[in-house]
């Protein structure tokens, strides 16, 4: 990569950050219901095409930090040993996202989720991108599962997974007192497939 290539994906990584926090931001202040792309755009002084070169409207914007984040978890599974079993290697991944992404909470950002996630619009965002990471972790699972079913259980597993980090890190958001790590293990060993998968 040329030093040129570097410094524009910086500037483009950089750009759609400002637009995605501008984006929570206003949603916060105003509500959802009122927030507009033109809004958006002009807190992040950016132009309404500029906009929409990074985002296909306001939900995507906002769900935008919960899409790095799964794809980061995507990326750590990667990264685990291939001869772990499934389930041990998502554990692991857990704890890391926890540690990278929710070890010291900002009170406001918490409660700016919770008045957020009720919102029909963005949940359908959310949905969207937690089907989209699925398939990418059921074909990162598949590989570590033998069997002629591999490919249905690890679409199992991953939904499963995928859903179970879900409710727990939402739970956990109404309950914020409470261990997130705690919370994860409890949900993950509640939902542990059987020991031989």
């Amino acid at each position: 990569m040329t030093q040129a290539t570097g410094l524009r994906e910086r500037k483009k990584a950089a750009t759609r950050l400002a637009l995605h926090e501008a984006a929570l931001r206003l949603a916060a202040e105003d509500g959802f219901d009122h927030l507009t792309v033109e809004a958006i755009a002009d807190a992040a002084n950016v132009s309404r095409r500029t906009f929409f070169n990074y985002f296909s409207g306001k939900e995507e914007a906002i769900a935008y930090g919960d899409a790095v984040r799964l794809a980061r978890l995507v990326q750590l599974v990667r990264e685990q040993p291939a001869d772990d079993p499934p389930w041990t290697a998502l554990s692991r991944v857990a704890d890391q996202l926890i540690a990278e992404g929710y070890a010291d909470p900002d009170p406001a950002w918490l409660a700016q989720r919770r008045r957020l996630r009720a919102h029909p619009a963005l949940a359908a965002q959310q949905i969207a991108a937690y089907a989209t990471v699925e398939r990418e972790l059921a074909a990162e699972l598949a590989a570590r599962l033998p069997g002629p079913d591999a490919e249905l259980r690890s679409r199992v597993l991953a939904a499963t997974y995928l859903t179970t980090l879900r409710v727990a890190i939402q739970y956990w958001t109404d309950h914020p007192d409470s261990s997130i790590r705690d919370m994860v293990h409890t949900a993950l060993a509640t939902a542990a497939p059987a020991p031989d998968r």
